[in-house]
């Protein structure tokens, strides 16, 4: 007689937010398959569907909310996560049958919440999980995140409220699971938390054993491990560095990316420039140093990339403070920008302060902020014509009439999801998704550039 194999119940995942939160969301699912689950790749499939959402600000807390009202809809069977879980009461006060509300990385209570929900089939033929863990990403690329939480006090931000103070992760685990995520396929690694450059703060630098040598639990330390690491087939990866503050020891990663160890790009939330506004917003105020600071980096490495966000419309903030802003991005050049109009969140200290700005004045300084950033970056694109660039290939589109194949790829100066692309024209047939390639530059626009494979 043959023997019947147990069916693994199936889970639903929607995933909002930050990729720190699609780190969670990774080890949630890679814990419940090791667990016996499997995925569904529709709520109509899934016996439960989680949703890990977002809280930052009330637009994100209302596609959340929306979210999880297409899953009841849909499904009916849900369980929250994320960093809307502290708000469990507005939660089920519009979807009182959800099944279970649990925080932001709270590992151990989603997973908990899921066996109650729906117990796990085990099994010899299920109970099987990917080298390197699942992954929300393409196979090529990966998040690295070295800790949680975070001990600024923003006037702006809740996130210390919904993650807590920081947690550096050991450093050997950070290493490890780098070296594991590079033996599975993945060629670029982006480190992210609340703030990379704080890493270690909370644990003193402890050193701890890697590869026979003590390696402090230090940014620094880490971008040099990093650096040292290879792909399965010996390349050098790229290392991405996200959410870096501009403490003094961040000098000493730049000439890692001159030596080609580092990808030669910082992530840098400046939020605003002119210091009565990061007063206000309690954000450091040497905006003069900095300048001089991005100076000496390209002075270091000259094809630095340097992308940051900034909040327009902050409550105090006057036309003088804006154009402030405005021509210290002129002298700051800065490769990416992003931009956002100031919104009052729900237990933010800004909330308190006085001299709001009204929303038909956010909307016009938001045009101007991001009119001057899309001509920067389009004068920097227009010099890159000509030019030769290593560029990772993110997707390969099919043959046209002619036979040929379009790519999109992105370029050392540009993250996935947040940054341009590099477009690519007549894409032999030997090249894969994933491949790092050398291109020459043949046009720029105001975001992206386009090419063709060398050779």
């Amino acid at each position: 007689m043959v023997k019947q194999i147990e069916q693994a119940p199936k889970i639903g995942m929607v995933s909002l937010g930050c990729p720190k939160a699609l780190v969670d969301s990774e080890r949630i699912l890679t814990k419940l398959r090791s667990d016996g689950y499997s995925l569904s790749a529709d709520y109509a499939g899934a016996d439960v569907v989680l949703v890990n959402t977002c809280g930052f600000l009330d637009s994100a807390k209302e596609e959340s909310l929306d979210a999880i009202g297409d899953a009841m809809a849909e499904n009916g069977r849900v369980i929250v996560t994320g960093c809307m879980g502290n708000e469990a009461d507005l939660i089920r006060s519009k979807y009182p049958d959800i099944l279970a509300i649990t925080g932001a990385a709270q590992y151990e209570d989603v997973v908990n919440a899921v066996h109650d929900a729906a117990p796990p089939a085990r099994g010899a033929f299920i109970d099987l999980v990917p080298e390197g863990g699942l992954k929300l990403t393409p196979r090529h690329y990966s998040y690295l995140k070295i800790s949680e939480g975070c001990n600024h006090r923003c006037a702006f931000c809740i996130i210390p409220s919904l993650r807590g103070d920081l947690v550096s992760r050991r450093i050997d685990a950070v290493l490890r699971e780098g070296e594991k995520l590079l033996a599975a396929g993945t060629k670029e690694l982006l480190v992210i938390s609340q703030d990379t450059s704080a890493y270690g703060v909370d644990v003193r630098h402890e050193s701890r054993q890697w590869k026979g040598q003590d390696v402090r639990t230090h940014m620094t330390d880490l971008a040099a491990q990093l650096g040292q690491l290879r792909t399965i087939d010996g390349q050098q990866p790229w290392v991405r560095l996200h959410y870096v503050y501009p403490y003094p020891h961040v000098d000493h990663v730049i000439p890692l990316m001159a030596d080609g160890l580092l990808t030669p790009y910082l992530d840098i939330p400046f939020q605003h420039a002119a210091p009565s506004v990061l007063k206000l917003m309690k954000r450091p105020a040497n905006e003069a140093k900095v300048l001089q600071r991005i100076h000496n980096w390209r002075d270091i490495c000259p094809d630095i990339t340097i992308r940051s966000t900034f909040v327009v419309g902050f409550p105090g903030e006057t036309e003088e403070d804006f154009q402030y802003l405005l021509d210290w991005l002129d002298e700051a050049q800065l490769d990416r920008v992003g931009a956002f109009r100031f919104e009052p969140v729900e237990g933010a200290a800004a909330n308190a302060l006085p001299n709001p700005v009204p929303e038909e004045v956010k909307e016009e300084r938001y045009a101007r902020i991001m009119e001057k950033t899309a001509a920067i970056s389009a004068a920097k694109l227009q010099a890159k014509i000509g030019r030769t660039l290593q560029v990772i290939i993110d997707d390969i589109g099919d043959a046209d009439e002619d036979g040929m194949r379009g790519a999109t790829a992105r370029s050392q100066a540009d993250a996935p999801e947040i940054d341009g692309n590099v477009l690519l024209r007549d894409v032999p047939d030997h090249v894969k998704i994933g491949d790092f390639a050398m291109v020459e530059i043949e046009d720029a626009d105001e975001h992206d550039l386009y090419g063709v494979i060398e050779g």
